[in-house]
């Protein structure tokens, strides 16, 4: 048996909202980004801008990857599109991660050849503007992230703050080479950006990794089997063999319930049904719940005494 939570039309229409704000200020930074790298040649600057460019194809596949996820189960698909959150979640990894070998590319050349920045206080102010903009996306995707538990959300909302504080890094390098006058400095802090954008995207490939690979979250995992035992115990039920699996913005959860051998089958079937309405609703997220029963009577000659189970409280 089965029961689905569904996310309401409501909140998909500000995941989407904001990730399609996401794409559209991606572009905007990159015009804008852009044009500081062309007016002061800035070795840094330029690490900035190569990171933007990456950003909006990035956020362009999370946008595609946001409307898949919503889509329900079908032939071809049973369990539905979910998982599509951590494909893009380590794509958007990947092209940060070679955005930063591109900026570790280009700053060595610059190092090389000591070619010399300009017009250095009107880039600032760009790369500073762009810099305020994207910290208050990046803010706000993430919280809304967290909200829906959202991966794409909460991955590009990750982004856009790695590109808030990385353009908050370039501005302070560039005051240091105005200051100074030493123009080396410019391909050193665009060193430091890329190295601290390799640093996000091996983190995000990572996190799509253990998606991918069902691996458990221990929060995630706590308030799963928190939230089971506890309906279990109030509904006198005891059950093992749960396990679960985190979809991206859902979860999907398989449980064996041990109920009396002699209990009709309409009465087991009432009471698993419970059991998965309960549990969906003291869930925060949407979740697939999908119960198998069984007979306590022959349950350890069937599984084996090492088979784990929960039973009810003396």
């Amino acid at each position: 048996m089965e029961v689905t939570h569904i996310t309401d039309a409501q909140e998909r229409m500000r995941a989407e909202w904001a990730m399609n704000a996401s794409l559209g200020l991606g572009i905007l930074l990159l015009l804008l980004k852009g044009g500081a790298y062309w007016i002061t040649q800035s070795s840094a600057i330029f690490s900035d801008a190569a990171e933007s460019v990456i950003h909006v194809a990035a956020v362009a596949f999370a946008v595609f990857s946001l409307r898949l996820s919503y889509r329900p189960p079908n032939k071809r698909f049973p369990f539905g599109y979910e998982k599509i959150s951590f494909f893009s979640a380590g794509v958007e990894g990947g092209l940060i991660s070679l955005a930063a070998v591109t900026i570790f590319w280009v700053a060595g050349e610059r190092l090389l050849t000591q070619a010399p920045v300009e017009n250095l206080e009107d880039g600032m102010l760009l790369i500073l503007f762009c810099s305020l903009l994207t910290g208050g996306m990046g803010w706000y995707l993430i919280r809304l992230g967290k909200q829906q538990r959202s991966l794409v959300l909460e991955a590009n909302g990750r982004h856009v703050m790695t590109d808030s504080i990385t353009s908050f890094g370039v501005v302070a390098g560039l005051v240091l080479v105005r200051i100074t006058g030493i123009h080396w400095l410019d391909p050193l802090v665009a060193f430091a950006v890329a190295a601290q954008i390799l640093v996000s995207g091996f983190k995000m490939v990572r996190a799509a990794l253990g998606g991918l690979m069902d691996r458990v979250d221990p929060e995630f995992d706590l308030e799963i089997r928190s939230v089971v035992r506890r309906v279990a115990a109030e509904e006198k039920v005891e059950f093992h063999g749960l396990r679960f699996r985190s979809m991206g913005r859902g979860a999907q959860l398989v449980l064996h319930l041990l109920l009396p051998y002699a209990m009709p089958l309409g009465q087991a079937h009432q009471i698993a049904t419970t059991v998965e309405r309960r549990i969906a609703e003291a869930l925060p997220y949407p979740v697939q719940i999908y119960t198998h029963l069984e007979s306590k009577e022959d349950h350890e000659l069937i599984h084996g005494k090492e088979a784990t189970h929960f039973p009810l409280p003396d």
